[in-house]
């Protein structure tokens, strides 16, 4: 769920409560739609992340910092030049609208006071930070917006600010019973839809649970609603209402079979049986464990469209390539019928007539009479040896066919590896060593430059620890299954993969060949999850000892052997499976 109105009003109430009498300390800009802000005050230091990003808007309180570019970005440079070390006043949110406003006080290079404003705006794909003066004009934006971009609103220095108001919607925490009635209740769509479409700040999930508890059908159409489901409607509105004034939050996470699905800051109701709800002390506790690792993995995803592309394109040439050599294969299957027909008019040909079109003959092979064609200008040997000739020829090209489908399969296999490896990617060091790969195999043009390289952290496997207190480390990527396997693992570890699928190698520690059931199992399930089976509700897994496992020489990496193996069936749920940190 996106943040609606009521979790900003419970965020601003932890933001006012954290950072009261504060200052701002340390501006970072880590991405291009991105602020970290570090805080000082009385109750303590604090880090808060605000993200504009189109695709997941969020503002929370972190413990963890993030690397920023060497350079900062321009409106990174003007509010440090501004707002550094400004002292916070207030910070509110007008109504139940998606905005949070900072406002701060600052000394100029005179020493005189001023104030400022920042704004975010948690508004989907129209999200934004826009820094402005006490006169509500803009100084800069992350994001420029001009009037090519909106017709609504332009987002540009020396525009003046103002919240779009893109249709008509009322205050849920103001609005009468009359006006309740009027707006909402008189529209032509369903209730749920009339409600998040009237009210500001509700979110269709919000609008579903008023339902609920007023014991209605959100998918009735609201003008049917009679008067007393109308006004039980609206009273339920308003005891929501006074609990979010209140401040009477409940920051939970509603999950299902362990996936989190939704979130909120007020406890559900309409979820069945079949869910749970997992609560938290605070909002950004709640919104750092749903948006987190979700964070990370769109990034990634962004930063890795490129090699995605590249990967994609390449796969797809590979499987046409396939499909072409596979019919051409399959050509060859007639090369036995020339050879046959040239030896039986070697046999049979002497008593032709000079330009005859067929022989008829006895396939000596099968007993089944057979008619041969013929070239009438050719002699009976000339058209033996014309199919003598064809056939030599669809036998080189079978040779020759068969070395380039076997050369067509390793390179799918291996692209198909490099995609999972793309999938799995939680870091930019994961991403390099994904380019690396490919740049080694021509995929990617090797540039050659004197510039020295920004140095990365170097991308580890992942280390989980099974239930049973065994070591279990998932390679990220081809590189890493190679190092995994065949360097750091020993003769008695248990190493597993997704049979006949792109995966990862899953080796488990032991010093004597011994784990207990559970801990295969486990394992079992890791190496279904990161494989291409992830989406399937069962995967067969392979399982040896690692010393069973073998490289072919001049294999791609990643690319193992192995004669004898054990075999499970396996969830792709990770679920209670803990991951070592660093």
């Amino acid at each position: 769920m996106a943040f609606d109105g009521i979790t900003i009003h419970a965020m601003v109430q932890e933001l006012n409560r954290k950072l009261e009498g504060g200052r701002f300390h340390k501006i970072a800009q880590p991405e291009a739609d991105e602020l970290l802000i570090t805080t000082k005050g009385p109750k303590g230091q604090y880090r808060l992340l605000m993200s504009a990003s189109a695709s997941l808007p969020l503002i929370y309180f972190t413990e963890k910092n993030k690397p920023s570019p060497l350079t900062a970005p321009n409106f990174c440079m003007l509010l440090r030049k501004h707002i550094g070390t400004a002292r916070i006043s207030r910070i509110y949110q007008p109504g139940l609208e998606r905005v949070i406003i900072f406002e701060l006080e600052h000394l100029n290079e005179m020493g005189d006071s001023c104030k400022k404003q920042l704004i975010l705006e948690l508004m989907g794909k129209h999200s934004n930070l826009i820094f402005c003066d006490d006169r509500n004009m803009i100084l800069d934006s992350i994001k420029h917006v001009s009037s090519h971009m909106s017709s609504v609103r332009e987002v540009l220095p020396g525009r003046e600010y103002f919240i779009p108001q893109t249709q008509e919607k009322y205050d849920p925490l103001t609005v009468t019973e009359e006006l309740f009635m009027e707006s909402v209740c008189s529209k032509p769509v369903n209730i749920s839809k009339a409600l998040y479409t009237s009210l500001t700040g509700l979110s269709p999930m919000i609008a579903e649970e008023l339902c609920f508890r007023a014991s209605i059908d959100g998918g009735d159409a609201a003008q049917s609603l009679n008067e007393a489901a109308r006004v039980h409607l609206y009273h339920t509105l308003r005891r929501m209402m006074e609990d979010v004034e209140a401040g009477d939050f409940c920051p939970n996470v509603i999950c299902r079979g362990g996936e989190p699905v939704e979130f909120s800051v007020l406890p559900m109701q309409q979820y069945g049986s079949e869910y749970t709800s997992e609560s938290f002390s605070s909002v950004s506790e709640l919104l750092e464990a749903y948006y987190a690792t979700k964070n990370t993995i769109t990034r990634i995803r962004q930063k890795s469209s490129d090699l995605r592309r590249i990967v994609q394109t390449a796969l797809e040439r590979s499987r046409k390539k396939y499909a072409i050599q596979k019919k051409q294969m399959k050509d060859t299957e007639k090369k036995e019928k020339f050879k046959v027909y040239g030896e039986l008019i070697n046999t049979y040909g002497y008593g032709l007539e000079e330009g005859a079109k067929a022989l008829k003959a006895l396939n000596y092979y099968t007993n089944e009479e057979i008619t041969i064609p013929l070239d009438p200008t050719l002699t009976p040997s000339e058209n033996a040896k014309r199919y003598f000739d064809k056939y030599g020829k669809l036998k080189r090209t079978e040779e020759a066919l068969t070395e380039q489908l076997s050369d067509t399969e390793s390179e799918i296999e291996h692209l198909e590896s490099i995609s999972n490896a793309l999938d799995i990617a939680l870091a930019e060091s994961d991403l390099a060593q994904i380019k690396e790969e490919l740049t080694e195999y021509g995929y990617i043009r090797r540039h050659v430059s004197g510039a020295k390289k920004k140095q990365q952290a170097k991308s580890k496997p992942f280390h989980y620890v099974s239930s049973d207190g065994y070591d279990i480390y998932v390679g990220k990527n081809n590189y890493q299954n190679d190092e995994l396997t065949f360097r750091m693992a020993t003769g008695n570890d248990w190493w597993f993969h997704a049979k006949k699928m792109a995966g990862s190698h899953v080796v488990v520690r032991t010093p004597d060949g011994e784990i207990p059931d559970r801990t295969f199992e486990e394992a079992g399930r890791l190496a279904a999850f990161y494989s291409k089976g992830r989406t399937a509700p069962k995967v067969e897994i392979d399982y040896i000892q690692k010393k069973h496992v073998k490289k072919p020489g001049g294999a791609k990496p990643g690319f193992v052997v192995y004669y004898t193996n054990y075999s499970l069936v396996a969830e792709p749920d990770i679920t209670g499976l803990s991951l070592v940190e660093g």
